[in-house]
């Protein structure tokens, strides 16, 4: 078995044929997809953020009122940019998100991919101390998260407070039992993977890899999720690790799909430059369901990860998610023995 979610960048735009014409659209959308997505047997409903974007950018919101609507699926983001971040208000959400969902809070963290806008962090009044980077900075904010979610008395009591306090220093609330195991770092590199392991998080990556050793992208991205599974062990964690990657996947079932999807058929991996720096992005999947087992069965990766995450095209709308996401189900997995 292997958990099989979706990931949704949340796009919305009115143009012509857009499902998602407002941000109404998009986060009503989104609900209903993760309804469906349960209802249909998927393992995780995932939400990308972005700001100063056409977007999901709040993302606790949504997630408390999906975990509201579902009750089995895990709900998640992939990922929260942690520089725009603030560690403790974000743990406060985080806790009501998780409590509200039952404790099925999957939450993918990062520094963030690369922005609409330049150091868009610092309009959030955030802001990389002397001799900082943006990626410390996501560090930091990270590392006092962590800390937070995890019941860390800090705060002096008011000796004349509103309200009784309890004895000793005081901390965030609420606190949700468990939520630090289900902590996610998306990582674009084998280093960042390594990192991701001996901090104790779960590891995510996507269809993008920040760096280029010339080998296929599958075979690139199953080295980082042995490196993360390697530092996990070496660093001494207790529990199991998980790591999840992301595919575009369509089967191509009907005419429908053929025609939106059939020649994607062609993807290759692409290399390119990002951030300033070289990239590997992971090609489309696209072809009938026999074709596409036997190529998913090649992937090293996602053979490799407990849970793949099928980003979906949002702007086409509920209905024609959740068939591709049945598609999938029903047509492919299957047939690599994931149900």
């Amino acid at each position: 078995m292997k958990n099989i979610g979706f990931s949704s960048f949340g796009h919305w735009n009115p143009a012509k044929g857009s499902q998602t014409r407002s941000a109404s659209d998009v986060l009503l959308q989104s609900i209903d997809l993760a309804v469906a997505a349960e209802e249909l047997g998927a393992d995780g409903a995932y939400f990308r953020v972005h700001h100063f974007a056409r977007q999901l950018a709040s993302p606790f919101p949504l997630l408390a009122a999906t975990g509201a609507k579902t009750s089995k699926i895990e709900i998640g983001t992939s990922v929260i940019d942690m520089r725009y971040e603030n560690p403790l208000y974000m743990a406060e959400t985080a806790a009501a998100a998780d409590l509200i969902a039952g404790g099925r809070l999957q939450l993918g963290i990062s520094r963030g991919s690369p922005e609409q806008v330049i150091e868009g962090y610092q309009y959030f009044d955030h802001a990389p101390l002397d001799g900082e980077t943006g990626a410390d900075l996501a560090r930091r904010h990270t590392a006092r998260f962590l800390e937070a979610i995890q019941d860390e008395r800090f705060a002096e009591p008011n000796p004349r407070p509103m309200f009784p306090n309890p004895p000793g220093k005081l901390g965030i609330d609420p606190q949700s039992p468990g939520l630090r195991e289900r902590i996610w770092w998306g990582a674009g590199t084998r280093a960042t993977a390594e990192w991701t392991g001996q901090q104790g998080m779960n590891l995510m990556s996507s269809t993008l890899l920040t760096e280029d050793t010339g080998v296929p992208f599958h075979q690139l991205q199953a080295e980082q999720l042995q490196v993360f599974h390697d530092a996990w062990n070496t660093a001494g964690h207790q529990g199991t690790p998980r790591s999840s990657v992301s595919r575009s996947i369509f089967p191509l079932v009907t005419d429908a799909d053929r025609q939106m999807f059939g020649r994607e058929a062609l993807s290759r991996d692409q290399v390119g430059y990002i951030d300033g720096g070289i990239a590997r992005f992971g090609k489309t999947y696209a072809a009938e369901p026999d074709v596409l087992i036997d190529q998913l069965a090649a992937d090293e990766a996602v053979q490799a990860a407990d849970t793949v995450l099928l980003t979906v095209p949002n702007l086409l709308g509920v209905d024609y998610n959740a068939h591709l996401l049945e598609s999938f189900l029903t047509h492919v997995a299957p047939g690599l023995g994931w149900r």
